[in-house]
């Protein structure tokens, strides 16, 4: 189970782009494919959520709350970027490129869901504090069920986006709860062994596949027809994340290696939390086409960044490399 895990994870891109691939042709050659995937959208999409977020905290370091709190000042301050930055950015972008209707709703949910935990993977192969990018990723899960409705009502409005109290309630049921339940069902093992981390490792890379891939097979029609003024769109609001991350590490005299992770904690959004709410509560299917966009363009660029610092090092100004916690597995 290791190896296959190990496996999965290091080549998570070749799989996301045949799994999307196939979902893609699929869906443009059979036109009996789309109501397939409008039952796999109404029944397997909630459980896939939860199942990933109930394995992500699974895979949480056992003192991932001692983390929080010793890093607690720049944790809050991260996660208060995130929050207040990328909602933002997606709002002026997609007004300044003129996106319209579902395009426009969901570049701005795109922009209000919390960090990839694929960023705490990539921070590790770029030589980046991991224990700090965990605390962000986790935090700024916990806290999603208040802050993406508070942006979506912000930059959406009531008659544009669905209810805050009802986003509210699916994320705390959909993503707080599980993670909080896969960790404390961690604490409670007596003795942790490798079967139990892979499997759960595993499961969570499938779920985002099988997400991003209903997603894609849904819009399969939209999406031939997604226009260079849409995927312009989608890499602004990804560089402007690592903009924003850069000077937010700037501004609270981060070292080099929380730098580096808060920058890619910043860029790189959950597609699946991102695509669940999309098909669940957004009439236009469509409105899912950014989150499953933006999965290809953040783990590109992010890979890309990544493998840049990993080849440059770490300079010599730098704080003393402390020990690397294990880091989670990679979730889109």
């Amino acid at each position: 189970m290791h190896y296959v895990q190990q496996f999965v994870e290091r080549t998570l891109i070749f799989w996301l782009t045949l799994s999307s691939g196939f979902a893609l042709w699929w869906g443009l050659s059979n036109p009996a494919a789309r109501e397939y995937f409008e039952v796999c959208n109404r029944w397997t999409m909630t459980p896939a959520i939860i199942s990933a977020m109930f394995c992500i905290g699974f895979l949480l370091p056992r003192d991932e709350l001692r983390q929080v709190l010793r890093q607690g000042k720049s944790v809050l301050g991260g996660c208060l970027v995130q929050y207040a930055c990328m909602p933002l950015l997606a709002f002026v972008i997609a007004t300044l490129l003129r996106l319209e209707g579902p395009l426009f709703a969901g570049m701005v949910l795109t922009g209000a869901v919390p960090g990839a935990m694929a960023s705490n993977v990539l921070t590790l192969a770029a030589r980046g504090n991991v224990s700090y990018s965990i605390s962000l990723t986790t935090v700024a899960t916990l806290v999603s069920p208040l802050a993406v409705p508070l942006a979506l009502f912000l930059f959406l409005g009531v008659r544009k986006g669905p209810e805050p109290s009802t986003v509210f309630v699916n994320l705390l049921q959909t993503v707080a709860v599980p993670v909080l339940a896969g960790f404390i069902c961690k604490l409670m093992l007596r003795r942790e062994t490798e079967f139990p981390r892979a499997a759960a490792g595993l499961i969570a890379n499938l779920a985002i596949l099988w997400i991003i891939a209903v997603a894609i097979g849904l819009n399969a029609n939209r999406l031939s027809q997604v226009t260079a003024m849409m995927l312009l769109a989608m890499l602004c609001l990804n560089l402007a994340g690592y903009c924003a991350g850069w000077l937010a590490s700037r501004i609270m005299s981060l070292d080099v290696r929380k730098s580096r992770a808060l920058i890619l904690e910043i860029g790189m959004q959950n597609a699946g939390v991102g695509t669940v709410l999309a098909l669940k509560f957004f009439d236009d299917p469509s409105t899912a086409i950014p989150t499953a966009v933006y999965t290809f363009g953040c783990m590109f660029t992010g890979t890309l960044l990544a493998s840049y610092w990993s080849w440059r090092g770490i300079p010599l100004h730098a704080t003393t490399l402390e020990p690397q916690l294990p880091p989670l597995q990679q979730n889109t």
